[in-house]
């Protein structure tokens, strides 16, 4: 190997780190506000990817379909809880729409919109929409009611959604795989590297995502009270803080943030409905260098991901998983030990 193959394998190591940094920050997001292990989190990224592609085929994608039922059942656990708890017509009235406002309204905006044959920014936005739309629903059918549970029945619950999701995808999209064109088809070679369009597309989102991110938790009273939370769910409740709120807030910026990555990702990768999977548990490898609770870490770790398959593909590309997953080994052993051990009851 000589420096002009190892500074292209170095690209592209960058590349794919800067999405396994996007799955991982959502990850510890996830965990630090909620102690959830949320391993579906790559179906976001597949979801997003697969929606967009649907659209750029003129299909009514799937997940507009899977969110309308989302809905739906979120509302009849909002009936049901109604009913028990007595609650007043005007709040039935609120919550339900709520909780059917958006996935309806998007449901019957997206074939009236695929008729126009919309641009490709639209079609964004539109993906972003529906796949972000999923997060708050999600939490509030699989998660909300075992908000106290334990992690590891968390954890359970969370690989049951998995493979529900997976199915689902599979009904939704099929067996076939998707890509979808570049964002920008622009080549600009630097010495031996070549950096397309699309891959500064993905640094530059990334990066922007991430000062996003930094400004709302510093800046605004939202991002505040989840950073409250991550760091004590009982003292934020005591000063008013909704932990269900922070919950389905949180569900919010991950589904955001999966359907961000998969648009980033579907043009240089196929993408099938179980792919996300995969990425989702490259992220998590990424997330454990933070012990699943510092972003900058997380950061880190995936930017390491990122360049260990990258040149473990050169050097053994019928092992670059293996590779990747086994990194997970010494990491574990190594926050073992510097990481306190706590019984949880």
């Amino acid at each position: 190997m000589d420096l002009t193959i190892a500074a292209i394998l170095g690209l592209d190591g960058l590349t794919n780190g800067a999405i396994y940094a996007l799955v991982a920050l959502a990850l510890v997001l996830v965990f630090s506000v909620t102690r959830i292990i949320f391993i579906p989190q790559g179906e976001f990224v597949a979801f997003g990817a697969l929606t967009l592609a649907s659209l750029q085929l003129g299909k009514v994608p799937g997940t507009v379909w899977l969110l309308l039922m989302m809905a739906v059942a979120a509302a009849v656990l909002d009936v049901t809880q109604g009913l028990r708890e007595r609650w007043p017509a005007g709040r039935f009235k609120s919550v339900l729409l709520k909780t059917l406002a958006l996935p309806v309204a998007l449901s019957l905006a997206t074939p009236w919109l695929l008729q126009q044959q919309p641009p490709l920014w639209l079609q964004v936005l539109l993906t972003l929409a529906i796949v972000t739309a999923m997060g708050p629903l999600l939490y509030r059918l699989a998660y909300r009611a075992l908000s106290g549970a334990s992690v590891l029945t968390l954890l359970i619950v969370s690989v049951g959604v998995h493979f529900a999701l997976t199915g689902l995808g599979l009904v939704f999209f099929g067996a076939e795989g998707y890509r979808t064109p570049a964002f920008w088809e622009a080549r600009f070679d630097v010495g031996p590297l070549s950096f397309t369009g699309q891959t500064l597309i993905i640094f530059g989102a990334s990066v922007a995502l991430l000062v996003a991110m930094y400004l709302f938790f510093e800046r605004t009273l939202t991002g505040k009270a989840l950073r409250a939370t991550s760091v004590n769910r009982t003292g934020a409740r005591l000063m008013g803080i909704s932990g269900d709120a922070a919950g389905s807030q949180t569900f919010t910026m991950a589904a955001f943030i999966g359907a961000l990555s998969g648009l980033l990702i579907a043009p240089s990768t196929t993408i099938y409905y179980d792919t996300g999977f995969l990425i989702g548990l490259k992220g998590f490898v990424a997330a454990v260098f933070g012990g699943l609770g510092s972003f900058p870490m997380a950061l880190s770790g995936a930017i390491g991901v990122g360049l260990i398959e990258s040149f473990g593909s050169f050097w053994a590309s019928a092992f670059k998983e293996v590779i990747v997953f086994t990194v997970i080994l010494p990491v574990l052993l190594w926050r073992s030990f510097v990481d306190p051990h706590h019984e949880e009851h």
